[in-house]
């Protein structure tokens, strides 16, 4: 699974990461809760700042400038590896739990069902569409994303898929609604749920 976002179109919707983010207004930029998120997310994980700007797609100049910021605040603590400044998440801050959650439900979505699906044999592709993937996208939704609807490709054990989904709602704190479709059925389908989905924003799930 490649992570990209798509609509049937092939024109690719680019989102302006510099910008508020419509998933966490309160933040300065998704790119900002993008990198946090991947850091207090995933606290057992460490990164230099060259893998968080490649892993986030977003300029080494503008990681540093997050991560000086972040260490700052007392959320991240780094280190010296060689000639590398190696990045993880400070467990240790009275904020870390709080905002570790805040975070995972805002931003996490793409990377947990991510993690949760790439075990399940059949899932040929998957991806986030509705509300979430707008507001992701950088659009504004008319109201406050509800569900996390999840289109998954391919011919999945449906109970399998199920209960993985399921089991990720206290964490996404969001129900997860899922369709399975064929393979070809982005490319091939009909029908007015087909246009809605096809023509919306889609996020494609990828294991960073």
């Amino acid at each position: 699974m490649v992570g990209t976002i798509h609509n049937l179109d092939d024109n690719i919707q680019v989102v302006d990461k510099s910008s508020t983010p419509s998933l966490l207004p309160i933040l300065r930029s998704q790119q900002q809760g993008e990198l946090l998120f991947r850091l207090l997310g995933r606290p057992d994980d460490q990164y230099t700042l060259s893998d968080l700007a490649r892993l986030s797609g977003v300029p080494y100049a503008s990681v540093h400038r997050e991560i000086e910021r972040a260490e700052a605040a007392g959320i991240v603590k780094t280190k010296r590896v060689g000639r590398a400044r190696v990045v993880s998440a400070d467990t240790a801050s009275p904020y870390y739990a709080g905002l570790a959650d805040v975070l995972t439900k805002a931003f996490g979505s793409r990377t947990v069902l991510a993690d949760a699906l790439v075990s399940i044999a059949g899932i040929e592709r998957a991806f986030i569409f509705g509300s979430w993937a707008k507001a992701y996208s950088g659009e504004v939704p008319e109201r406050p994303v509800g569900d996390i609807d999840v289109l998954v490709l391919g011919a999945p054990d449906r109970g399998e898929l199920y209960a993985a989904l399921a089991g990720l709602e206290l964490r996404l704190g969001r129900e997860v609604q899922a369709v399975i479709r064929n393979s070809r059925w982005l490319e091939a389908g009909t029908g007015a749920f087909h246009a809605n989905v096809a023509g919306g924003a889609l996020v494609e799930l990828s294991r960073p």
